[in-house]
């Protein structure tokens, strides 16, 4: 097996370019790269983010909570600090 011509990181900058809007032949021949390289790269990349993607929801769905947390927390501030204002005239 010869050595790797890119490492773990450029691989990564060359599937974001793809995915950024760039086609897969014009990506393959800028970095010297054949096709069915690149969608191996693609498909190995995908089966390693895979792991990632439960962690990825679970974080989105707690932040949802939080945001929700905080818009009652804001809207109850918001509120007394109404009633104060209309108590103190």
């Amino acid at each position: 097996m010869g050595k790797r011509k890119f490492d773990d990181d450029e691989i990564m900058d060359i599937l974001r370019e793809h995915q950024a809007g760039a086609t897969v032949a014009d990506v393959c021949q800028r970095y010297g790269v054949s096709e069915p390289t690149f969608y191996r790269w693609q498909s190995s990349q995908l089966r390693t983010v895979g792991f990632d993607v439960k962690r990825i929801r679970a974080l989105e769905q707690e932040n949802q909570k939080l945001k929700k947390l905080l818009a009652e927390a804001m809207l109850t501030a918001a509120t007394l600090s109404e009633m104060l204002e209309k108590t103190s005239r």
